[in-house]
Formats: C-alpha cells, sequence, structure tokens
C-alpha cells in the first residue's frame, strides 16, 4: 500500500468483511486513544503539580461539558451515516450537500453551546453539589472550554466526515499532532506558568483548534470526490432534516448518558473530595478501556453505512457477525489486564496510597463490563449505519436511566449505617456494570430481529 493510499478513501464494498472493518478501525482506534489523552494528561498533570482537589475539580466539570456536547455528537453521527451512504451509493452531488449542510449545522450549534455553557456552568455546578473546594477550578475548567469549543465542535464534525468517506488515518495523524501540542502546552501552562486548571482547559482548547484547521484543510483537497463550496453550505431542508433526523438520537442517547452521569455525580460528590477524586481516575482509564469498544462501534457504522448504500445487506451481516467477535476477544485481553495491573494503572494519577486502592477496587468491579459492551456498540454501530439510529437511542435509554440511576441511588442508601452514613459508594459502580451487561442482552435481540434492514436513506 502506498503512503497516497494509506490516506485516501477506502471503498468497504469490496473485500473480506473483517479485513477492512479491522483496517479502518486500528487507526481510529489510536486516534481514540490520542483523544483521550487529552484529559487524561490534564488529569495526570494537574494532580501531580497541584494535588488531589485539583484533580476532583476536573472530574466534577466533566459530566457537565459532556451534557452539553450532545449536539455535535448529534451533527456528526447524522453526518457520518449520510456520507458513508452517499459514498457507498457513489452519488457526488448528494455528497456534497450533506458535507455543506453539516458544516452550516456545526457552526449554529457552537454559537448556542458558547453562550449556553459558559452561563450555566457555575449554577449547574452547585446545584450539582460540587464542594466549596473546588467549586472556583471547577467553573473555570468548564467556562474556558465553551468559549473555545469551535475547535472541539468542528474537529469531531469534519472527523466523522472524513470516517464517513473511509480515511481514518488523516484523522489519526492530525490528532497525533494535537494531542502532542495539548501535552507540552499543559506542562508549560501549568508547571511554569503555574495556571493550574485554567492552564490544562486552554492547552486543550489550542490543541483542539489545530486538529479542526487540519481536518478542514484536507477536506478541501478531496475534490475527486465531492465539492466544498460556499453554495453547498446553504442550508436545504431536506438534508439537514437528515442529518438531524439520523443523528438526534444519537445526541439524545448521549444526553441521555451524560443526564446519568450527572445525577450520578451528585451522588459521587456526597462521599467528598477521595471518592470524586477516585471517580476522576476510574473514568480516566475507563476510557482508555471502552476505547476498542467505541472504535469497532464507529468502524461498524462506516461499513454497514457503505454497503447499505450499495445494497449489500449480504456483506453487513457477515461484517457484523465477524466485527463483534473480533470486538468481543479484544475486551476480555483488556479485562484481564485491568484485574491483573489495576494498582499499577492508578498509581500513575496519584501518589495517594488510599486513593490507589479505592479506584483499583472499583475498576475490577466494571471489568467484565467491558465484554459486554463491544456487543452493544458493535451492534449498535451497524444499525446506526443503516439509518436506524432510534433503536440504540432506546436501549441506553432503558438502561441508563431507567435501570441504571435507581440502582446506584438504591444500593447506596440500602447500605447505609451508623458507621457509613452516606452507604457503600461500591454501589454506584456496581449499577453501571448491570446496565452494561442488559444494554449488551437488549442490543443483540433487537439487532437479531433486522428491523434496521428498512432505514437505508433513499
Amino acid at each position: 500500500m502506498t503512503l497516497k493510499q494509506m490516506f485516501a478513501p477506502s471503498d468497504m464494498t469490496e473485500g473480506k468483511p473483517w479485513e477492512k472493518i479491522v483496517i479502518f478501525m486500528v487507526p481510529m482506534l489510536l486516534g481514540n486513544i490520542a483523544q483521550q489523552l487529552y484529559n487524561t494528561v490534564d488529569s495526570i498533570v494537574v494532580g501531580k503539580y497541584v494535588g488531589d482537589n485539583a484533580l476532583a475539580a476536573v472530574g466534577s466539570a466533566s459530566p457537565i461539558l459532556n451534557l452539553l456536547l450532545v449536539l455535535f455528537i448529534g451533527i456528526s453521527v447524522g453526518a457520518g451515516v449520510m456520507v458513508s451512504q452517499y459514498f457507498g451509493a457513489k452519488k457526488r452531488e448528494e455528497l456534497s450537500k450533506s458535507i455543506g449542510n453539516s458544516i452550516t449545522l456545526t457552526i449554529i450549534a457552537t454559537v448556542l453551546i458558547m453562550v449556553i455553557g459558559s452561563l450555566t456552568a457555575r449554577p449547574i455546578l452547585k446545584l450539582l453539589n460540587t464542594p466549596e473546594s473546588i467549586l472556583d477550578w471547577s467553573a473555570s475548567y468548564l467556562i474556558i472550554l465553551f468559549l473555545g469549543m469551535a475547535g472541539c465542535a468542528f474537529y469531531n464534525i469534519l472527523c466523522g466526515i472524513l470516517r464517513g468517506l473511509g480515511d481514518s488515518i488523516s484523522a489519526l495523524i492530525y490528532l497525533l499532532i494535537a494531542t502532542v501540542l495539548n501535552i507540552v502546552l499543559d506542562i508549560w501552562f501549568v508547571a511554569s506558568f503555574k495556571m493550574g486548571v485554567a492552564g490544562v482547559a486552554l492547552a486543550t482548547v489550542i490543541a483542539q483548534a489545530v486538529s479542526a484547521l487540519l481536518c478542514l484543510l484536507k477536506l478541501r483537497r478531496m475534490t475527486d470526490i465531492f465539492d466544498l463550496k460556499l453554495s453547498y453550505l446553504k442550508m436545504e431542508k431536506r438534508h439537514s432534516y437528515d442529518i438531524i433526523r439520523l443523528g438526534l438520537p444519537s445526541g439524545v442517547t448521549q444526553a441521555i448518558f451524560s443526564m446519568a452521569m450527572v445525577l450520578v455525580q451528585s451522588l459521587t460528590n456526597s462521599f467528598g473530595e477521595l471518592v470524586i477524586a477516585a471517580n476522576v481516575i476510574i473514568m480516566r482509564v475507563d476510557g482508555f478501556a471502552m476505547m476498542p469498544n467505541f472504535s469497532y462501534g464507529t468502524a461498524m457504522t462506516t461499513y454497514a453505512g457503505q454497503n447499505v448504500g450499495a445494497g449489500r445487506f449480504d456483506r453487513v451481516e457477515q461484517g457484523a457477525k465477524q466485527g463483534t467477535l473480533i470486538a468481543v476477544g479484544t475486551s476480555a485481553v483488556i479485562t484481564a489486564l485491568i484485574v491483573l495491573f489495576g494498582r499499577h494503572l492508578m498509581a500513575i494519577f496519584t501518589d495517594t496510597p488510599d486513593l490507589v486502592i479505592m479506584s483499583a477496587n472499583m475498576m475490577n468491579i466494571l471489568a467484565v463490563g467491558y465484554i459486554a459492551m463491544a456487543v452493544t456498540q458493535s451492534l449498535s454501530g451497524v444499525m446506526r449505519g443503516a439509518g436506524d439510529t432510534m433503536t440504540p437511542m432506546w436501549i441506553s435509554l432503558v438502561t441508563t436511566v431507567i435501570l441504571r440511576v435507581p440502582i446506584a441511588y438504591g444500593l447506596v442508601y440500602l447500605t447505609r449505617t451508623a458507621e457509613l452514613p452516606t452507604g457503600r459508594y461500591e454501589g454506584i459502580f456496581v449499577s453501571l456494570l448491570v446496565s452494561w451487561i442488559l444494554g449488551g442482552i437488549l442490543t443483540f435481540i433487537f439487532y437479531a430481529r433486522g428491523k434496521w434492514k428498512t432505514k437505508a436513506l433513499k
């Protein structure tokens, strides 16, 4: 394979399904790991240079940030599905209009989030009982990220378009550049300039803006596949509606998940700074552990989208089976590594022994759940790629709101004693494990029913 071929869009309607999925997935996995480094490096730098309270401040802000990013997630998924199907069907005009409308919708969403996020950050943190000791740090971290939201928004949307075209290499290269820049700026702003939590937020904003610009320049050079003209930026009812129709359920799914995280964060905050900091560490390690599942899910969306666009449903089913089996095997290995080396992973973030032990024990509770999530992400990816974005949304609603939140609060309440007046914090993580397992079961059942095959774009 030549260098030019590596950076070219990939036609996934031909060749061995598992091979196409893995080749496409590996660069995306590396990219997702690099993106996870944004938050992880933030946590490591503030934990080592500022302290455990600063680490807790960054963690308390994350669920709120994720909640207000749902618009971008929706546009990204909708754009990715449309791009992959039109690319698979070889419809240049429709492809160009879809990309143009996606960019315009992103501009509108960015302005909304910048205003809403920066104005509501502190009130939401207070509503969630964020401890006064970390409130100012959490608020400043969020406000800087919201005001610099354009880079994050456009990177995610433009990267989604590149992946819909089958190009996962370019997105990886640009993200690696931005990640290195983020790490350098993190250390520079915090260690040298003593900017604290605000420093890591500013570093992230700058690095994300660089990655977004690089993606845009790449898309402008792909004139052999589509046209990126000002005329295509004009919103058209049909294409804008399809992007929102396809993407909104995924955005709502993320909103549901984030809302559940916010509600559980409020419960976590009731246990104090040590448990909050432990939760931050767990979520950072969880982010890496979940990366293969997310990567397989996105790869399956592109694979299914292109093959549905080409009318190759036989290849969709074949790829779904092969891709899911590989994803399950990958997660089984990750589960074993977490169980064997959990404490060593936690020690990267903090030198506090109690915090290391607490984090490792909670991670062991979640470990088996990654196998169930492999099934959920892979088969949900197939359904989304085919145009059925509603079914994964309903499954998420059931598992995260109807199931997880009540179980978390219920277990904590039932374990209250005179020695533990706030209950046992382990209930928070047991509830997450239960929701993951049920999600895997429900996703398999709905995929097997096959109604997703009727949802393709006409």
